[in-house]
């Protein structure tokens, strides 16, 4: 704390103690107060106050009640559910979404955020196209992954096997047979499930995905890899019903691969 403002703190506690011991002085020369009347019906005889019992209230309620109003049920508490329930309910619902085209806001590692549009086309085929200024797009064309640098005019192969995210392309979606589920929470706000896919390039990855806890339509996935490097993409304006263009899905094996080519 600097001087001058603990020197003003000072002052302000000063100032209060000396008003209260003025106060007390002040006090302690005046006058006794004088003592209030004594009430008129002190001593006097209180009416009892009727005791209600059991039947009285019973009495009471039932002619309260209306002719045909039906017995308010009691609160019976919902069962929670199990972490195989909510995996059973995030697996129908990505069986059920075989196509999807959706707005995306994406944070990366060093939390630069990025939007774009989603498209995928199960089995298989998965298009990522970032807004500018961004110049990148993540395409699968069912076999492959191309990540393509649209300034440099370079793109990326990888196998769809090697991501972190290909349960979203495969045929039939089984979390707990496909990666290793490592912890489920529901709650009112919302329903994660934790996995790990130890088959992702570079090592293994673990994947954070979160639903709506009522319809367990999947809203936001953190991927952190092997390096520890964490990125979360929110899912909005999610359609389930219009099918993709194919050529979304092209990749042009021709291009040149960029220098982190891996495959």
């Amino acid at each position: 704390m600097k001087p001058l403002r603990l020197l003003a703190w000072s002052a302000v506690a000063f100032l209060a103690l000396a008003r209260f011991a003025a106060a007390g002085d002040a006090a302690s020369d005046a006058l006794p107060p004088t003592p209030p009347p004594r009430p008129a019906e002190l001593g006097q005889p209180k009416e009892a106050t009727p005791v209600r019992t059991d039947d009285d209230a019973a009495a009471t309620d039932k002619a309260a009640a209306k002719p045909g109003d039906k017995a308010a049920a009691p609160d019976v508490a919902q069962p929670e559910m199990t972490p195989e329930e909510a995996v059973a309910r995030a697996n129908a619902y990505l069986d059920s979404a075989r196509i999807m085209t959706a707005d995306f806001v994406q944070i990366g590692p060093d939390g630069q955020r990025s939007e774009g549009q989603l498209y995928i086309d199960r089995p298989g085929r998965m298009l990522f196209h970032y807004d500018p200024p961004a110049q990148l797009e993540i395409v699968a064309d069912g076999r492959s992954v191309a990540v393509r640098d649209q300034k440099m005019g370079t793109q990326d192969l990888y196998f769809i096997a090697q991501t972190p995210l290909k349960f979203l392309l495969k045929n039939r979606v089984d979390l707990a047979k496909d990666t290793t589920v490592k912890r489920v929470t529901v709650d009112d706000n919302a329903a994660t499930i934790e996995i790990e896919d130890k088959a992702a390039f570079g090592g293994s990855a673990e994947i954070a995905l979160v639903f709506d806890p009522d319809s367990f339509a999947l809203k936001q996935w953190t991927v952190i890899d092997a390096q520890g490097l964490q990125t979360v993409v929110s899912l909005f304006n999610v359609d389930l019903t219009t099918k993709p263009d194919p050529a979304l899905f092209h990749i042009e094996q021709a291009l040149p691969s960029g220098p982190s080519n891996r495959r």
